[in-house]
C-alpha cells in the first residue's frame, strides 16, 4: 500500500466521470435502492444505506433523487430484483481488474463485461483469479487545504481513532482502516471537525502494474467501456496511473 496513492487514480478519472453525471446518479440510485431494500430505509439503523447516502451527496446527487430511490425500495411498488456479481480478469499488460455489478439480467451483464475486456487487450478469468491481489479496506481522504494540522498531529489523531495507516501528499491525507472499524474511525474524525473528500469501503491493490503508452491507451478504453455500462457499479484495478 505504501508509496502508491489511490487518490491520484481517483483524480485522474474524475474529470471524465463528471461528464457522465447522469449515469453516475443512475448507478447511485440503484445502490441506494439495494441498500434500503436489504436493511431498511432508516440510515441511522442501516450503516450500509448511510454510507451510500454520503457517497451520493459527495457526488452532488440531489436530495430528491436520494429520497426517491429509498422510497421506491421501502414502498409498496413492485420490487426490482438486482443481483450483485463480481467479475475478475486481466487488462492489457496483465493488470488485475475486478468489476462489481448490480444487475437484473446476468446474461446481458456478463456479455457486456466480456466484450469490454476482449476489445481492449484483456480477458475475463475465473472467480478468485485476481481477488487475492486486493485487500478490502476502509478508505478515507481528507484534503489538506485549509487545515491547521501538520502531518505528525494528523497521524496521531488517525491512529487514536483506530485507523491502520495514513499516507500523506501535498494535497491530501489518505487513511486506511479495517472494514469493521471504518464507521467508528470516520465518526471519530468527523467529531474532531474533519470532513472527507472520499469515504468508502474499497479494494486496495497489494501491488501495482505499470503499462507502456499503448497499453495505457487500451486500459483507459477498457475503463471507459466498463464505466459506461449501467450494470457496473465499481471497478478495482492495480494499474499504476502516471
Amino acid at each position: 500500500m505504501a508509496g502508491h496513492s489511490k487518490w491520484k487514480n481517483i483524480q485522474r478519472r474524475k474529470n471524465a466521470q463528471d461528464a457522465k453525471r447522469g449515469k453516475i446518479f443512475q448507478k447511485l440510485a440503484k445502490e441506494l435502492y439495494v441498500a434500503a431494500k436489504q436493511g431498511g430505509g432508516d440510515p441511522e439503523s442501516n450503516p450500509a444505506l448511510r454510507l451510500v447516502i454520503e457517497k451520493a451527496k459527495a457526488a452532488n446527487m440531489p436530495n430528491d433523487n436520494i429520497t426517491r430511490a429509498i422510497n421506491k425500495a421501502t414502498g409498496n411498488q413492485a420490487a426490482e430484483n438486482y443481483e450483485e456479481i463480481t467479475y475478475e480478469g486481466y487488462g492489457p499488460g496483465g493488470v488485475a481488474v475486478m468489476v462489481t455489478c448490480l444487475t437484473d439480467n446476468k446474461n446481458r451483464t456478463a456479455s457486456n463485461v466480456r466484450l469490454a475486456f476482449s476489445k481492449n487487450g484483456g480477458n475475463l478469468g475465473e472467480t478468485g483469479c485476481v481477488s487475492y491481489l486486493f485487500d478490502r479496506k476502509g478508505y478515507l481522504v481528507i484534503e489538506r487545504e485549509g487545515l491547521e494540522v501538520d502531518e505528525d498531529d494528523m497521524l496521531l489523531q488517525v491512529i487514536e481513532a483506530g485507523a491502520e495507516e495514513m499516507e500523506s501528499s501535498e494535497e491530501v491525507f489518505e487513511i486506511y482502516t479495517d472494514p469493521e472499524s471504518f464507521m467508528d474511525v470516520k465518526t471519530t474524525l468527523e467529531n474532531s471537525g474533519f470532513s472527507f473528500a472520499t469515504a468508502e469501503i474499497t479494494m486496495i491493490p497489494q501491488t501495482y502494474t505499470s503499462l507502456n503508452e499503448e497499453q495505457e491507451a487500451k486500459m483507459e478504453k477498457l475503463l471507459d467501456m466498463l464505466e459506461d455500462d449501467d450494470d457496473v457499479q465499481d471497478i478495482y484495478h492495480n494499474y499504476q496511473q502516471q
